[in-house]
């Protein structure tokens, strides 16, 4: 692996671990800055505050990359993730807490620019491959980052970000001197900016084919928010799990998952191609989610997890697809519409299976995974369209 390479992800791991050190400090973060009883209020709000800042800044970030190049806005990105975990760090106010996390949804915007980068330095062959190894950093950052914070904070409450932000300095010191330019010409397009995320998708019209592509990261996204709402919920419900077997079962999730994106995408790209790639994903996905729907004991799930964790060679396959049908000068802006409309789908999903798993709750748990596959379904057509051969790059 060549530095360029190491340090974009390096970048992508320590974004997903700074997401994840978060979890189990929170809230006694805010009881030590506040103490209040509306603490779970306070974290939705901080958790919605984060995602709308993505949203917002994602094609932001993306289009200043298409303009200025990777490198800058790689390094403004990472220098506001330092400013982000030194906020934490040391704020003793809910009014310090809450600017540092608008930063860290700021710069954690910056996996847009990180995409563009790795499709810069990379042939349609390779990109599979980067877009799975990339996955499957970010999926080892998620499983540091709650792990590192919940240890850390046994020392000092602000310790995981102190620690965070070394590292993130560190990284920024990596990229300074060792992170060349992409190479790519800039684009010569005007540049327009605006805090209207949802202009900034005015643009697609420019890009022939790319709308069901969007649609589809969107719904891959959105069905992925209902393990978040819904899995230590269910997992309580059918098997009495308790907050160790939930977390035992998340980790190996995670952990299943990242050595699928990091080995097998690849494989798989070049013996199907990509779009039966991301055909076969959605299949493993539902053949998992129907045993999860219909099982009666808790092991079943950690048996078929190498199956479920099957159906995340997909999304590489996706990005890889939609680098083709992207120019050259748009690609950051692309990305960063991408990561908008992650980050869009990570504000809405969430509420429409929480109260849909309310109402299946008493009757049949299981019922919330047959849901996300009746989903799946209904959008097929969708999907299908985004995947088609294009003549042009095919």
């Amino acid at each position: 692996m060549n530095r360029s390479l190491f340090i974009i992800f390096l970048t992508i791991a320590l974004d997903a671990m700074g997401i994840g050190l978060v979890f189990p400090i929170l809230p006694a973060l805010l009881q030590d800055i506040s103490p209040s009883h509306h603490t779970a209020l306070y974290i939705g709000l901080l958790g919605s505050l984060y995602a709308a800042m993505q949203f917002i800044f994602s094609p932001i970030l993306g289009t200043l990359s298409d303009r200025l190049g990777r490198r800058p806005i790689l390094l403004l990105s990472l220098a506001g993730s330092v400013l982000n975990y030194l906020l934490l760090t040391f704020s003793h106010s809910f009014m310090l807490l809450l600017i540092g996390r608008i930063v860290a949804g700021m710069s954690s915007a910056n996996m847009s620019v990180a995409s563009a980068y790795l499709i810069d330095i990379s042939v349609p062959e390779q990109r599979t491959k980067y877009f799975g190894l990339s996955s499957a950093m970010f999926g080892a950052g998620f499983v540091i980052g709650p792990v590192l914070g919940g240890l850390l904070g046994e020392y000092w409450l602000r310790l995981p970000f102190l620690v965070a932000a070394l590292l993130s300095a560190i990284n920024l010191l990596l990229a300074y001197f060792a992170l060349p330019e992409s190479g790519k010409a800039l684009s010569s397009q005007p540049l327009c900016l605006t805090l209207n995320p949802f202009k900034a998708f005015q643009s697609l019209h420019n890009m022939p084919g790319v709308l069901p592509l969007m649609a589809t990261f969107f719904i891959f996204s959105a069905t992925g928010e209902a393990y978040a709402v819904c899995w230590a919920l269910w997992g309580h419900a059918a098997f009495q799990w308790n907050g160790f077997w939930t977390g035992l079962s998340l980790g190996m999730f995670g952990l299943c998952q990242m050595l699928v994106q990091a080995f097998v995408p690849q494989h798989a790209s070049k013996r199907f191609g990509n779009r039966n790639t991301v055909l076969i994903g959605m299949g493993c996905t539902g053949i998992a989610l129907s045993i999860m729907a219909l099982a009666q004991q808790g092991w079943i799930i950690f048996a078929i997890m190498p199956v479920f964790a099957l159906g995340s060679i997909g999304t590489p396959a996706l990005q890889a697809l939609a680098s083709q049908k992207v120019a050259a000068g748009q690609h950051g802006q692309f990305q960063g519409m991408v990561t908008s409309t992650v980050s869009l789908a990570a504000m809405c999903a969430p509420l429409f299976f929480s109260t849909l798993y309310f109402q299946l709750q008493s009757s049949w748990p299981g019922a919330i995974w047959l849901s996300v596959i009746a989903l799946y379904l209904l959008a097929l057509p969708v999907v299908l369209q985004a995947i088609q051969p294009d003549p042009a790059t095919d």
